[in-house]
């Protein structure tokens, strides 16, 4: 199988030599002022600046030049890269959700400003702006094939005020020349910008970009030319230290889960392209808690990373294999593990390094070394966490990366069987990107380590799309050995061979309601190696969907499934319920539509009901959320998820419920208050998360945070807490 993958990788090879056609360009002039950042464009050096203008529309047409036009100035000196904005609008009625930083861009007015520094069309920095002067940054990884390549969860010191006018607005921006990495006499960055207008409906870009790609994919950039070379620009070393005072309780288990924390991380820069993060006794309680998933699955279910310390480089740790079944590293493994009973607990971290990104324009290294503590009253060891990533740029998008996880307790622990000592994955992925982001793929191989393991201990795949205006498909497959385990990973089954293609046909329509509509068929069939190769599961799954040129959506979805159980389940959860038995197959049709309301509206909703046939009996669903803006300092919304099962008897039947208000209340760019609320009777809890925090310094925060979980049939209390943290970004 692997070398079939590289075969055909080498036969794709040849796409890269097509490139992008009508590029664009300016100027970055040099300049020894110092300008003021106050939303007026004043100053008579900006006079001199030239411009990214001719804006092309993105939607509702990608066919013609933006009616409401931008300009983009830009001016640097030896620190500081200046930017000046005009976004000439119909009028002042903007859409502006919330004045917290790292907004939402979609669905409100904003403009992004994307930075390729290394000129490899595969990563980028991101910084936006709304009108009422709410920032953002982000960063953009992978070449932004696809939304999970955009993580808005770093963060960085720059500054940005705006300033409103009659029929247009102004950003005044100034970007240290240490927020971006960069190769020390580089005369040249490739760039972007898109930016949304709610008044006009509108949705355009500097460089062209073609409706069936995504807006910030990085195939489509123009360039801007520096006067002079840049020179050398290391980012001072940052300290962030931290205090944490909890005062918690555990009623389950009556424990008094109350301390006071220190400790911190330190962030270095190695040369002008290169991070060392430094963390020791690191705070990875965090403060946003996790949203609540109704499972209805045999399957662990993946929840994002928010911790920062992994965020910056996250790709280059984090995007090997396949992330649905077999990642070979998923850094919220750190951090947990299972006690004694099995159960999943906190685990320690003693500290930790992590060297990641460029060490020249074809090359990006990333070292992660983590030590967790030992808790010898839950039979939990301590363990060195090691990965090591090394990528190749290969042609213009494309790269060849290695990677190497160990995951090993070198104490010599009774409660520790020798099998698990230690584990280690060993793997190459060569992901294809072409100029135009026409064909897109990722070919993998995988190979585990671990005493005494079987011989099935290698994972596999490969994905190749096409993308195109009218027609895509995709040849997708991949293959988890019986054997195959990865402890820093995220391997949701193992013993499989996977087949996985796709087919869409969409339509533009030149005239009426529909902006676009297209058919989608999917089919999804897995094989038992262990088995005989025997067909255990399918799901064919059929859509249409409709996009309006208000901005709704609309489908339809039916699921033709095939599930052979090897195991009992149940698959309502229910406590000691009646599982369905093993060995035996379910053949079940279900049916689903959606649809998505006009975001720009201060009322907005989505509804999903479904219908149909659930194993051996029948399964109605509905999902939807509404929220209500009353710009721009309180955003109230309200998630919905109900399951209802109905199976014959003695099987379990089941009403699973999982609602999710919450209350976002920005007093100012400074100080907010968000409280969510999570009731799920599937995990019979009921709880509140409310979150002061105060922004008072540059990435520099106070939180107060309340915490309180309570069973949902006795309401009585589960777990309760008070949170008091701070962090400060020290520059030295």
């Amino acid at each position: 199988m692997f070398k079939k993958c590289f075969v055909l990788a080498t036969i794709l090879l040849p796409l890269a030599i097509f490139s992008q056609s009508n590029s664009k360009s300016f100027t970055v002039k040099y300049i020894t002022d110092i300008i003021k950042i106050d939303g007026i464009l004043d100053e008579s050096v900006w006079e001199t600046a030239e411009s990214a203008h001719d804006f092309n529309q993105y939607f509702p047409s990608d066919s013609t030049l933006a009616f409401q036009q931008t300009d983009i100035r830009m001016l640097y000196s030896n620190t500081t890269l200046y930017i000046g904005i005009k976004l000439n609008t119909e009028g002042d009625n903007y859409v502006i959700p919330s004045l917290q930083r790292d907004y939402r861009a979609g669905g409100n007015d904003n403009i992004s400003l994307m930075f390729d520094t290394f000129n490899d069309g595969t990563n980028a920095f991101l910084f936006g702006m709304n009108p009422y002067g709410v920032r953002r940054e982000a960063l953009i990884s992978n070449g932004g094939a696809d939304r999970n390549n955009f993580t808005t969860s770093w963060d960085v010191k720059w500054k940005g005020e705006t300033k409103l006018y009659d029929g247009y607005y102004i950003c005044e921006i100034a970007i240290p020349l240490t927020s971006f990495k960069f190769k020390q006499g580089e005369t040249k960055w490739r760039f972007n910008s898109y930016r949304f207008d709610m008044q006009s409906n509108e949705t355009s870009t500097w460089m062209k970009i073609p409706q069936n790609q995504l807006i910030f994919n990085l195939a489509f950039m123009g360039d801007m030319v520096f006067e002079k070379p840049l020179g050398k620009s290391r980012t001072p070393m940052a300290l962030i230290p931290y205090t944490n005072g909890i005062v918690a309780k555990d009623y389950e288990n009556n424990e008094d889960l109350s301390k006071l924390g220190f400790g911190g991380d330190a962030k270095i820069s190695i040369g002008n392209g290169m991070n060392l993060d430094v963390t020791l006794n690191p705070d990875f309680s965090n403060v946003e808690v996790d949203n609540f998933v109704t499972n209805l699955t045999r399957f662990e279910v993946s929840l994002p990373e928010r911790r920062q310390f992994f965020i910056d480089n996250s790709d280059l740790f984090g995007s090997f294999g396949n992330g649905r079944d077999a990642n070979p590293f998923f850094s919220r493994r750190i951090g947990i593990a299972e006690d004694k009973d099995g159960e999943t607990i906190e685990n320690g971290i003693v500290g930790g390094v992590r060297l990641s990104g460029k060490l020249n324009k074809n090359w990006r290294l990333g070292l992660l070394n983590i030590q967790t503590e030992e808790d010898e009253l839950n039979e939990i060891p301590s363990n060195n966490n090691t990965v090591l990533a090394l990528q190749k740029k290969m042609f213009s998008r494309s790269n060849l990366s290695f990677i190497f996880v160990n995951r090993q307790t070198f104490e010599d622990y009774d409660f520790v069987d020798e099998i698990d000592r230690y584990n280690r994955v060993v793997g190459l992925d060569y992901n294809l990107a072409s100029p135009n982001n026409t064909w897109t793929g990722k070919f993998y191989y995988h190979q585990a380590f671990a005493h005494d393991i079987g011989d099935r201990n290698g994972s596999g795949g490969m994905n190749l799309r096409y993308n195109s205006r009218y027609f895509n498909f995709g040849v997708r497959g991949n293959f988890v050995g019986e054997d195959f385990r990865s402890d820093l990973g995220f391997i949701r089954r193992e013993d499989i061979v996977a087949a996985r293609p796709f087919a869409e046909l969409n339509f533009w329509p030149k005239k009426g309601k529909l902006n676009t509509h297209g058919f989608r068929f999917s089919p999804n069939f897995i094989w038992r190696p262990t088995l005989d190769y025997q067909n255990t599961d399918y799901t064919i799954f059929s859509q249409w969907e409709a996009q309006f040129k208000t901005q709704e959506r609309f489908n339809i979805r039916m699921f033709n499934r095939y599930t052979y159980l090897t195991d009992t389940f149940d698959p309502t959860g229910t406590d000691g319920g009646v599982e369905l038995p093993a060995d035996v197959g379910y053949y079940y049709t279900s049916f689903e539509t959606s649809f998505q309301s006009d975001r720009r509206k201060v009322f907005s909703y989505s509804l999903q009901p479904g219908y149909g046939e659930f194993y051996n009996g029948k399964r109605y669903v509905f999902e939807g959320d509404m929220s209500l803006r009353l710009q721009p300092k309180v955003f109230l919304s309200m998630g919905v998820i109900y399951n209802s099962i109905k199976l014959p008897e003695p099987y379990e039947s089941e009403d699973i419920l999982l609602l999710s208000p919450r209350i976002n209340i920005t007093f100012n760019k400074s100080i907010f208050w968000s409280t969510l609320i999570q009731y799920g009777n599937q995990l019979d809890n009921l709880g509140f998360n409310s979150r002061l925090q105060w922004r008072f310094a540059p990435l520099s925060d106070l939180f107060l945070v309340y915490n309180d979980n309570y069973f949902v049939n006795s309401f009585m209390p589960r777990s309760r807490s008070i949170n008091l943290k701070l962090t400060y970004w020290l520059n030295i």
